[in-house]
């Protein structure tokens, strides 16, 4: 049974843990949309499927399917994925599903943040998106966990957290009107600290260049742990990232985390840019209300939105030319984990990468 709680986890002693703590397992959500996903969303489904066979290697792998396509999916991937029919209106599990807090007695709890499809009515990427709202809470009934109901709309990609007091987000999302208009910076920042169990908030401004979420935090930069932050970087001064990604650095060294810490900056090479084809726009189904996937667009191509599993990190393939250079400066950064490479341009071309597919399920006892 899930009890719906009217506290705080801070309130209750629970944190979030950093993504580099152990899990007991990811949940992901398997991609149908025609007006999203081109070709009937067939070569988006063999990149989803790559990425959670790459993931269950490490640690256990849950697929949310719908009912139409439960034995399609089913049949595609290896029996010890787990398969089960959750209705949801896209595939986006880190912004839809809960996010997990755990004591230092190791039990779990969830937060069901508002969801409202990146805007609502105001520049939201479809409508309706009432079953995305209702997934986190049936994910936390699955897993038998008791659930927050957070009063602020937010998407688990717009936050990072160190999983010691600091969490990293950005302007660009979290302040935008069409999220939380009626709260200030202030109160935005008081319900993160409560609902995540952190003491610091730091705002970087912008997210990737034309990036569809507002500016998602989990694509411009991360914790590869405490006091490390990964950050997507470009020398290219006539790049429209190169300014975003500097004024992200600048402010990432002009501040300390909650334990006092500066920030080590490991700059990550930014892909491309990464062109929409003709035939990828034309494989689309366009549709009113549904954001257009059109030729020529720019995507927001990044190396930092990658997962990190209890013994991989699993990332994005997305441009030859840095593909191993990134790999590379991971391994570096992670030397206790494989890193694992699963080709990702068919997720890019849906909106987001492979973080933004996954969500995390922290190991019951405290890491």
């Amino acid at each position: 049974m899930s009890a719906t709680l009217n506290s705080t986890p801070a309130a209750d002693g629970f944190r979030m843990p950093g993504e580099h703590e152990p899990h007991a397992g990811c949940w992901m959500a398997w991609p149908e949309r025609p007006d999203n996903w081109r070709l009937s969303a067939k070569p988006a489904q063999a990149a989803f499927a790559a990425v959670a066979e790459a993931i269950q290697l490490s640690e256990p792998v849950t697929m949310a399917v719908s009912d139409a396509q439960y034995e399609h999916c089913r049949s595609t991937l290896s029996p010890s994925i787990r398969v089960v029919e959750l209705s949801t209106n896209d595939a986006w599990m880190r912004d839809i599903g809960p996010t997990f807090v755990r004591d230092n007695q190791g039990r779990r709890r969830g937060v069901d943040w508002r969801f409202n499809a990146w805007g609502g009515l105001h520049g939201g990427l479809y409508f309706p998106w009432d079953r995305d709202d209702r997934a986190a809470q049936k994910i936390l009934e699955i897993e038998r966990v008791d659930r927050y109901r957070a009063p602020i709309v937010l998407e688990g990609g717009s936050i990072h957290v160190d999983g010691e007091g600091t969490v990293l987000t950005t302007e660009e999302c979290l302040l935008n009107a069409n999220r939380n208009p009626e709260l200030s910076r202030e109160q935005i920042e008081a319900i993160l600290l409560d609902y995540l169990g952190a003491e610091k908030v730091i705002w970087l401004g912008r997210g990737v260049c034309n990036d569809e979420t507002d500016g998602h935090v989990d694509n411009i930069a991360c914790f590869a742990r405490p006091g490390v932050v990964l950050l997507t970087w470009t020398a290219d001064e006539g790049d429209p990232q190169h300014a975003i990604s500097r004024d992200a650095l600048e402010r990432l060294e002009a501040v300390t985390d909650a334990r006092g810490r500066s920030f080590e900056v490991i700059r990550l090479p930014a892909p491309g840019p990464i062109l929409i084809g003709e035939d990828e726009a034309g494989g689309v189904n366009s549709m009113p209300g549904t954001l257009a996937r059109n030729a020529g667009d720019r995507l927001a191509a990044s190396y930092v939105n990658f997962y990190i599993a209890n013994n991989r990190v699993v990332f994005p393939l997305l441009d030859e030319r840095h593909d191993g250079e990134a790999a590379d400066l991971l391994a570096a950064c992670f030397p206790g984990r494989e890193i694992i490479g699963v080709g990702a341009r068919e997720i890019l071309l849906g909106g987001g990468n492979i973080h933004c597919i996954t969500q995390q399920v922290p190991a019951a006892a405290a890491g």
